[in-house]
């Protein structure tokens, strides 16, 4: 009965929220951006390529332009979208945002974003062809009585061009 905290917490398993897995994987994805020895690595978002890593996320910035008066009807629409997207497999990142002014940030941009982080091509992919993305866009932007005048969907990669891995 005279067990010390640290003899009971150690014992104790270690959990994690999602969200806080999620937060540590994406540090140790930064603070270990090449393994010491990629064969012992089980980690989705590094890939081997000719004996180097290398990411294959995709970026996504999927911009729209709501009709006027329209923004708060839109924006809550791309919120319901969120749910079941992070539910997906490949999904990293899923939220939509709105544009916010700043005296240091006066680019030009669609007044609402989704900032989309995926583990691969084929994940981003997978997920623009399920039916609720394809029903959105068809309903929503596609359509004439649609709650967006115009929107832009752009992928980037964090892979430089050219890159000269080293050969491990």
């Amino acid at each position: 009965m005279n067990a010390t905290i640290k003899q009971i917490v150690g014992s104790l398993p270690v959990t994690h929220t999602f969200e806080q897995q999620r937060y540590f994987d994406f540090l140790s994805r930064r603070a270990i951006l090449r393994p010491v020895n990629p064969n012992l690595t089980n980690n989705p978002y590094h890939r081997s390529v000719k004996g180097s890593v290398m990411s294959k996320k995709v970026y996504c910035c999927a911009q729209f332009l709501p009709k006027p008066g329209q923004e708060n009807a839109l924006f809550e629409v791309l919120q319901s979208l969120e749910p079941n997207t992070i539910r997906e497999d490949g999904c990293i990142q899923y939220i939509v945002t709105r544009h916010v002014t700043s005296p240091f940030a006066e680019g030009k941009s669609f007044p609402i974003m989704f900032n989309e982080i995926w583990a691969d091509m084929a994940s981003f992919e997978a997920h623009c062809q399920r039916k609720e993305i394809a029903d959105f866009f068809a309903k929503y932007c596609q359509a004439d009585d649609g709650l967006a005048e115009d929107w832009n969907v752009c992928i980037y990669t964090d892979e430089p061009a050219d890159y000269d891995a080293p050969q491990l």
